[in-house]
């Protein structure tokens, strides 16, 4: 089977000599050495001031909500994976969808402006597929508003943005280190701040609120253990090779598919990117049904990312129409993507995806 993605392993023996270390001084997790070691390296790699190593992508945008004291109205996309919202919901927020560009599928900062109300407090944007949002026009906005900006940036470790790292951007960033993604620790995300007074909140929520006997503040338990701190410390030396094979992979599709009866979200312009995913948009949910059904039929398996359209959740505030999202959810189909994906294997899932296109455009 071909999955739509499979997570790199390293050298097994590299892995168990930090096993070695972990069982010699018997400090599973509560900010042991590998996980500080991480931290560091992953600062340095990322040039940024402030990270946190926590257990998820998710909790991180609790934290981000929480730290900022974001109760209220967020205005944010309908276009990303469920827990974007689902951190709003379960923080008390009200998200307010804002609808996204046809050409990236980020978030319409041109949509942003007219959902303010007295009530907003933050806009929480998602890079989505690893690609920036209009960083610039967003910011713009947020100045003007006074209103935090907080990026949903699980997708974009190794991208960069006008030479810095994506997560560099907003007031907080967040990123998950879940097993899928191009950098991974298992399960895992951190939380990227400038802001000395957020790094150390988000320093005291991390671990309950409390170090030793003194409590400073509320806290949850948002802590990663060394064992995945390991996990990350083996990987991340070999980031930029599992980009260069990822986009290996990329230029492969490129090469085999046929645009004309298939798209691709654009690139915004200034964006170094890490090749994350591939997706594909299609002509309609029929089409993407068809080559979903024939790519299955031969153990392939590509997922519909993202799908639905978040303000169509039944459990979200009401429906709020955004009509470029709730399309592209319908047509949007990512294709299997990971470094040691063969060549051959490539072109028979392109042929396969062009030969179902095909037929779904002969006339009837």
């Amino acid at each position: 089977m071909i999955n739509v993605t499979k997570s790199y392993l390293p050298d097994f023996d590299e892995y168990t000599n930090y096993l070695k270390g972990i069982w010699e001084r018997v400090h599973l997790t509560n900010d042991g050495p590998l996980l500080r070691e991480l931290e560091g390296k992953l600062k340095d790699v990322l040039g940024v001031k402030h990270l946190k190593y926590c257990t998820n992508g998710t909790i991180v945008l609790q934290m981000a909500l929480k730290a900022m004291d974001i109760t209220k109205e967020v205005i944010t996309t309908p276009f990303s994976y469920v827990a974007t919202t689902n951190a709003l919901l379960w923080e008390g927020c009200t998200p307010v969808f804002a609808d996204i560009r046809p050409d990236d599928y980020n978030i319409d900062p041109d949509k942003i402006e007219p959902l303010i109300t007295e009530n907003t407090q933050a806009i929480m944007a998602t890079h989505v597929y690893g690609n920036a949002c209009r960083i610039e026009q967003i910011q713009a906005i947020a100045e003007k508003y006074k209103l935090k900006v907080i990026y949903d940036a699980a997708h974009t470790f190794g991208a960069s943005y006008q030479g810095r790292s994506v997560l560099s951007y907003g007031d907080i960033s967040t990123c998950s280190f879940h097993a899928t993604k191009v950098f991974h620790t298992v399960e895992g995300g951190c939380i990227v701040t400038d802001d000395d007074e957020l790094a150390q909140k988000l320093h005291f929520y991390r671990s309950f609120g409390h170090r030793n006997d003194d409590y400073y503040s509320i806290g949850i338990n948002a802590k990663n253990s060394e064992f995945h701190a390991a996990m990350g410390l083996c990987v991340l030396p070999k980031v930029p090779d599992l980009i260069a094979a990822r986009k290996q992979v990329f230029s492969w599709y490129g090469a085999r598919l046929n645009f004309e009866k298939i798209t691709r979200p654009t690139l915004t312009p200034g964006v170094d990117y890490n090749y994350a995913y591939y997706p594909i948009v299609l002509d309609s949910e029929a089409t993407l049904l068809r080559v979903m059904d024939a790519l299955k039929a031969q153990d392939i398996v590509p997922r519909r990312y993202f799908y639905p359209s978040l303000n169509t959740l039944p459990f979200s505030v009401g429906h709020q129409p955004c009509p470029v999202s709730e399309d592209a959810s319908l047509r949007v189909l990512c294709l299997p993507l990971y470094p040691d994906l063969p060549k051959e294997d490539v072109d028979r899932i392109a042929a396969i995806v062009n030969e179902a296109v095909a037929i779904m455009s002969e006339p009837v």
